[in-house]
């Protein structure tokens, strides 16, 4: 059975939302617009309320030079996950030892390189991956990292990543041993609701620098990662709550003098400033259900809705007028030819009865996990186009 979303007011968002233009002069879409002083806004809140945490930019949730010269700016250093986006750090200015190659699955040639590059700071969660960091980028600080349920988040990041405890122990000891300095890695998963889901991970961290303790050894870095939230149809962003509740749980866990603690904001720093801006296609029937059809989907930039485990706040209009009315459940799709390409069936958001070819709708806190998981051109469809601030 579907379950039915109400088309809601957009939720108010501190600092200057990106407005609609009149339909004359709006852009072609699909287009991202991204507001930058909503990226600085957000990074200062972060700051706030993680006092003494280094926060790392995930430079995945959106690698656009605008974002990354403004976190630049602020003093942000880097979470990379790649050659790639290590380049596109440097590119804008940022130092190599700022940087902390957070992909626990890489090339030896790609651990080279970023050795090479002057990158000090590496995380693994399985002995093979260890092996190479040993081999490829000694004295290195090699972060290990732990396994997590990921309840309480939209995107738990299922079991891809991480490590059971024991098995972190044993890694620990081995890159301990072998001249490493040494942390404990984890992500409590996207859009984390839970302010208090960091504290299982913080306490299986504190056992751990026990038993390095135990045989000589410490913890150098903790890294929290990210998992902070932003403003989606049904989950308010990162404030104090979980700043405070973050706080607490380090200073309880590990007491007055914890090791460095990082932190890996993407999603919380990025999304709320962006809309994703898209035009109603098609308008049809099917079994007795209507489908909304628009010119962006899962392969255009909407991938999170895959599984509909991201649900936006939506916004309608027509000639650049909010569109009102009678509204009725609609599933929204994209435009390519396949079948997967549906974006929300099971939660099926009420529009306008009259919607039609042309309206647009907005997707808002769409600024992170867009443009750079658009397709390079399937079906022949254009990669998103993006426009900063």
């Amino acid at each position: 059975m579907a379950t039915t979303v109400a088309l809601t007011n957009p939720v108010a968002l501190t600092g200057p939302t990106v407005q609609a233009a009149p339909q004359a002069s709006a852009p072609g879409t699909p287009v991202l617009t991204v507001d930058t002083e909503l990226v600085r806004q957000r990074y200062l809140v972060q700051c706030g309320a993680l006092p003494g945490v280094q926060l790392h930019y995930a430079v995945k949730a959106n690698p656009a030079p605008a974002v990354l010269t403004t976190l630049l700016e602020l003093g942000s250093q880097w979470d990379v996950a790649s050659p790639g986006e290590i380049d596109a750090v440097l590119e804008i200015g940022g130092e190599p030892r700022q940087m902390s190659y957070g992909n626990t699955i890489k090339k030896a040639a790609d651990i080279s390189y970023a050795a090479a590059q002057g990158l000090r700071r590496f995380t693994v969660d399985s002995a093979p991956e260890l092996a190479k960091i040993i081999a490829l980028a000694p004295r290195a600080t090699v972060l290990v990292r732990l396994a997590t349920s990921g309840a309480g988040a939209d995107w738990a990041l299922g079991s891809k990543f991480g490590c059971p405890e024991p098995e972190a122990g044993h890694l620990l000891a081995l890159a301990h041993d072998a001249g490493h300095p040494v942390g404990v890695a984890f992500h409590v998963g996207s859009q984390q609701r839970r302010p208090h889901a960091w504290d299982p991970p913080l306490a299986a961290a504190a056992r751990l620098r026990a038993g390095l303790r135990a045989t000589g050894g410490d913890l150098a870095v903790i890294d929290i990662g990210g998992g902070f939230p932003a403003t989606t149809l049904d989950a308010t962003r990162f404030d104090d709550r979980y700043g405070a509740t973050i706080m607490a749980s380090l200073a309880r866990h590990l007491g007055a003098h914890p090791p460095e603690v990082m932190a890996e904001p993407g999603r919380a720093l990025v999304a709320d400033a962006g809309v994703l801006e898209t035009e109603v296609v098609l308008v049809a029937e099917r079994d007795g259900v209507r489908w909304v059809y628009l010119d962006v989907g899962l392969f255009g930039g909407l991938a999170e809705a895959y599984g509909e485990s991201i649900r936006y706040r939506l916004e309608v209009s027509r000639d650049g007028s909010p569109l009102t009315g009678e509204a009725g459940e609609t599933v929204l799709a994209g435009p390519t030819c396949d079948s997967i390409d549906v974006l929300f069936r099971k939660n099926r958001y009420r529009l306008p009865l009259d919607l039609r070819p042309g309206d647009r709708l907005r997707f808002q806190s769409a600024g992170a996990y867009t443009t750079t998981y658009s397709s390079v051109g399937f079906n022949g469809f254009a990669p998103l186009r993006e426009v900063y601030r």
